[in-house]
């Protein structure tokens, strides 16, 4: 058990140090900014639509290390992908990283987040985590009048 926490703590390192889609994006048909008042996390998640599917998505911004490990994996795993299917993601994460101490929600719908799996276990931190998919929810469904606070 140890060698997959020592893995999973390797690649949210890895996405912390060389964040995948962190830049701007000119051409974003969706933008959204998110902001966690108790440790200071901020993100801009851009979104390029073309019909119900999401072509292209990057973010920016500062945080903890969980918070950019999150928005990093986050684009990586919603590019190319259907509106509702991000959704379905969205719940899924969701629900994985706000899972109760009892409870072993299913990893099958989350792929290679569940390396964020372990944020449950430290209340504080479901918040960095969950940021950057409140934004992307912002972003994609056009909630972009205002800073969005991750609850």
């Amino acid at each position: 058990m140890n060698d997959l926490r020592d893995l999973y703590q390797e690649v949210i390192l890895d996405h912390n140090k060389r964040p995948r889609n962190f830049h701007a994006m000119a051409d974003a048909s969706g933008r959204a900014e998110g902001h966690n008042p108790l440790c200071g996390d901020r993100v801009t998640v851009y979104v390029r639509l073309e019909g119900d599917r999401i072509a292209d998505i990057s973010f920016e911004g500062s945080g903890c290390a969980i918070s950019k490990a999150s928005a990093s994996l986050m684009t990586d795993s919603v590019k190319g992908q259907t509106i509702a299917d991000s959704d379905a993601l969205f719940h899924a994460f969701q629900t994985l990283v706000t899972a109760g101490p009892d409870t072993s929600p299913s990893t099958d719908d989350v792929g290679k987040l569940e390396v964020l799996a372990g944020v449950r276990d430290y209340p504080s931190r479901i918040k960095c985590a969950t940021l950057a998919w409140h934004a992307l929810q912002a972003a994609v469904h056009g909630a972009n009048d205002g800073p969005v606070r991750s609850e």
